[in-house]
């Protein structure tokens, strides 16, 4: 069978099929209703006082609409829209430079604000206070400190780890909104939003199969909705139903509670070779071929959130959830503490 060459700009095109699936207002973006509504609330007040928003935080996981929201800030505001992240960061004077670029109204956008450099950091707190920075210039005795106004702006920092950011920057923003996951009702919105972008078909029944394997992602949601797409369009199937969703997500090696070949893979080797631990996160890790962040940051908090998987002082844990999971018989012994209803 003969292969046409790869499009260069097929990459292209799947990079502005994720851009034009982003709701572009408030109205359009669903789920997270709480923060959703005390969001609107921050930029309309703003706006009849004719006054920059305070400054606003975004916590949460990867793949909640950190970004999105953000943009969305400024386009409800009709400002311009400045975008960096923390680990872009690592000297004053690269803020420095942001920050004097600057127009009055603008929202700069920090991603992984938790990850920006000390220096940085103090530098921010003047900028988010008073509009202000101080430039050092020379070295040692001579050094002097020139003070640079700066416009009203508005700061949307996002982080995952809420945590890690310390107490007087948490403290300079006046909204803070936690994203949390998104229940399957919703999601499957989003993909029937979604699909009607991409202009595909899809049945109901397709659009729920999707959503209940999507962890609670929208990020991950549209992802599969594309390999889906793909899958209908190289079969020749006009619209997406359900078997055709699963046949696609089964390809892809996405079951039907939304572990991928990670997580299983992470799960076998729990339940399998360690006999449901405790092991260790290292010894895990090589067990599994991965990077021990990988399977740290990526498969383990969705494995906790499903309650397969237990972190304890000793090691990781399979619950019978997980045996369950893979039909496999857990061991007569297991600890009470990680029994649950059958």
């Amino acid at each position: 069978m003969e292969h046409s060459e790869v499009d260069p700009n097929a990459f292209v095109e799947e990079r502005d099929y994720e851009a034009a699936l982003r709701p572009k207002t408030l109205s359009e973006f669903d789920g997270q209703p709480r923060v959703r509504e005390q969001l609107g609330l921050v930029l309309e007040a703003a706006m009849h006082r004719g006054t920059a928003p305070d400054h606003v935080l975004l916590s949460g996981p990867p793949g909640l609409g950190k970004t999105t929201l953000a943009m969305i800030i400024a386009a409800e505001l009709g400002s311009g829209l400045r975008i960096s992240s923390g680990p872009a960061i690592q000297h004053a004077g690269d803020l420095a430079a942001i920050l004097s670029g600057l127009d009055e109204g603008d929202v700069l956008f920090l991603d992984e604000i938790h990850r920006l450099s000390r220096p940085a950091e103090e530098m921010l707190y003047l900028a988010m206070e008073d509009f202000r920075v101080d430039v050092i210039v020379g070295k040692g005795p001579g050094a002097t400190a020139i003070p640079i106004n700066l416009p009203p702006f508005t700061l949307v920092g996002a982080t995952t780890r809420a945590g890690m950011l310390p107490g007087p920057l948490r403290d300079r923003f006046g909204f803070t909104g936690q994203l949390d996951f998104y229940d399957p009702a919703d999601l499957a919105g989003i993909v029937e939003a979604s699909a009607a972008k991409l202009g595909i078909s899809i049945d109901e029944q397709a659009r729920g199969e999707i959503a209940r394997r999507s962890r609670g992602t929208p990020r991950i949601a549209n992802r599969l909705l594309r390999r889906v797409r793909d899958f209908a369009q190289v079969k020749g199937h006009a619209t997406a139903h359900r078997d055709v969703a699963r046949s696609a997500l089964e390809l892809y090696e996405v079951d039907e509670r939304g572990l991928d070949r990670l997580d299983r893979g992470v799960l076998d080797a729990l339940c399998r070779l360690f006999d449901g631990g405790p092991v260790g996160l290292s010894t895990l890790a090589l067990s599994v071929g991965e990077e021990i962040e990988t399977v740290s940051e990526v498969a383990e908090p969705f494995l906790i959130r499903e309650g397969l998987l237990v972190r304890t002082p000793r090691g990781r844990l399979a619950t019978r959830a997980a045996y369950r999971h893979l039909g496999i018989r857990p061991p007569a012994a297991m600890p009470a503490l990680f029994d649950d209803d059958e």
